[in-house]
């Protein structure tokens, strides 16, 4: 059965799948290529007549992960130039007087891979607890995070925000209420959504913000970003400006990447390449004093976006889905790990003592990935939480401890785990084949309820089996899901945080 909505480029149809209707592959922008290329989004192309919108449609240019996270990370079939689109699903499609709550999601990828159509992020299930839910593509890589001396920086976050500008104009024709549109995303996802709550353009696009394992320390200096630019088109064999970029096939920037990521997991020199350095980055968003004013988590503490409502939080053991699949863990001696502890500005005993104290018989890679997890996740979004709080805005905080039964339970919670939970789409490669449905219900609900309301709480009801969830503020509020009965904490792992009292940068998030 097949339903049709007007949007400002023309009609599209979409189609009805049990109480959900579906809008794949919808162009928000043009094509970001030929005469666009390395250029901020321009409005699609006007179609006449009716375009089909089933199939999603091609997702952004990208490299794709190392073999040894296969099985593990989804990764697009269908890249290619036509990638500035979103997907729709809605319960309501052509109700303009519905008037539902509105979730826009920012996938993640490290900023060098992802796309909305992952079958992970299908939000039918969502829609089916009565939001209008999309999700988008946005430019990649080389392609949307280079600093250019005669071009725009933070191309793929202008993407975000042009993919926001068409929810504002369209998503009532959807069912959904353009004046409550709540923004998620996961790691990079969550950096960029962080980073669209300090950016001017972006300002009046969405109300509320869920950010998932990814915060606002998160983002290259121009003088860093000025450096990637310059060894990325080195390693091309092109000028490092727009006009030489452009020239250049896309197939050859992303190799260009690829080997300048090598090239900074290789240095040892911590501070020529900042917060890509141990990262597994290449590019960042860039602080450029025009499109992205300030580093994010400084503009939060003088008050942007406190006007938006914000839920954070990450997972118990982020950094475990890089060191386990790659085997770097068993690696890891008491050696390396006093330098990296030492390196990350702690003091080596002391944190040593501190991370073990609750880990008997952890191994010094356990050691490692525990102190990683919080240098790049978790002190991040506290910190995040914290400067809110200083403006008088509440956050409300989560961790998500489900230990994932991949890779024979060796991940624990991971970076990624939550993801699927979220979606209600429990088939995702990190939740295994014995996902329990009730925590994704607890979830969706929770999740669902702030984008109505702006505050998870008013899931809770002795049936959905969520307690009262207070805001982070003075007492350090945390939920704690998939562990059990969820349950709030009061200043969780207090030890650990405090070993991060002078954190003032952080390494990126690596996916």
């Amino acid at each position: 059965m097949y339903v049709t909505v007007p949007t400002s480029a023309g009609r599209v149809r979409g189609q009805w799948k049990g109480e959900v209707a579906r809008f794949m592959g919808i162009p928000y922008a043009a094509p970001p290529f030929g005469s666009g290329r390395l250029r901020p989004p321009r409005p699609p192309q006007p179609w006449a007549g009716l375009r089909d919108a089933f199939v999603p449609g091609p997702a952004a240019p990208q490299p794709g992960y190392l073999p040894a996270m296969a099985g593990l990370l989804e990764e697009p079939t269908s890249p290619g130039e036509d990638c500035l689109n979103l997907n729709v699903w809605t319960p309501a499609p052509g109700r303009t007087g519905g008037r539902l709550p509105v979730m826009v999601w920012i996938h993640g990828g490290a900023f060098r891979n992802g796309a909305g159509s992952l079958p992970t992020y299908d939000g039918a299930r969502l829609a089916a607890d009565g939001v209008v839910c999309v999700t988008l593509n946005y430019r990649l890589g080389a392609e949307g995070f280079l600093l250019l001396p005669d071009g725009t920086s933070n191309l793929g976050l202008l993407d975000q925000i042009a993919a926001l500008e068409w929810v504002r104009d369209n998503i009532a024709g959807f069912g959904g209420d353009p004046d409550n549109v709540t923004v998620f995303g996961q790691s990079a996802g969550a950096i960029g959504i962080t980073a669209l709550m300090t950016m001017p353009r972006a300002r009046g696009l969405f109300r509320r913000a869920i950010t998932q394992s990814g915060a606002g320390h998160h983002s290259h200096p121009e003088d860093i970003a000025r450096r990637v630019t310059e060894r990325l088109a080195a390693l091309a064999g092109a000028e490092a400006t727009r006009e030489g970029l452009a020239a250049v096939p896309p197939d050859r920037l992303i190799a260009a990447e690829g080997a300048l990521s090598r090239e900074i997991a290789q240095c040892t020199d911590p501070g020529q390449w900042g917060e890509s350095a141990g990262g597994g980055t290449t590019v960042l968003p860039v602080v450029d004093g025009t499109t992205l004013p300030r580093r994010p988590v400084d503009a939060l503490a003088d008050g942007a976006g406190r006007e938006i409502d914000l839920l954070t939080g990450t997972t118990s053991d982020e950094f475990r889905l890089f060191l386990v699949p790659l085997g770097i863990g068993p690696r890891i001696t008491e050696e390396v790990l006093t330098g990296f502890l030492s390196g990350l500005g702690l003091d080596p005993a002391e944190a040593r003592t501190v991370y073990a104290a609750t880990r008997p018989g952890a191994s010094p890679g356990d050691l490692l990935s525990a102190a990683m997890s919080d240098h790049a996740y978790r002190i991040p979004a506290l910190r995040v939480a914290e400067a809110r709080a200083a403006c008088g805005a509440d956050t409300f905080v989560y961790e998500f401890a489900r230990p994932s039964p991949a890779a024979g339970g060796a991940l624990g919670a991971c970076h990624m785990a939550e993801v699927g939970f979220v979606f209600g789409n429990l088939t995702d490669p990190l939740t295994g084949p014995d996902a329990p449905q009730e925590l994704s219900d607890l979830m969706r609900k929770a999740w669902t309820s702030f984008a109505r309301t702006g505050s998870p709480a008013t899931a809770g009801t002795p049936r959905d089996g969520l307690p009262h969830w207070p805001p982070y503020a003075r007492q350090r509020f945390v939920m704690r899901l998939g562990d059990g009965a969820p349950h709030v904490l009061a200043d969780p792992a207090a030890d650990e945080r405090r070993l991060w009292k002078n954190l003032r940068q952080a390494v990126p998030a690596p996916v």
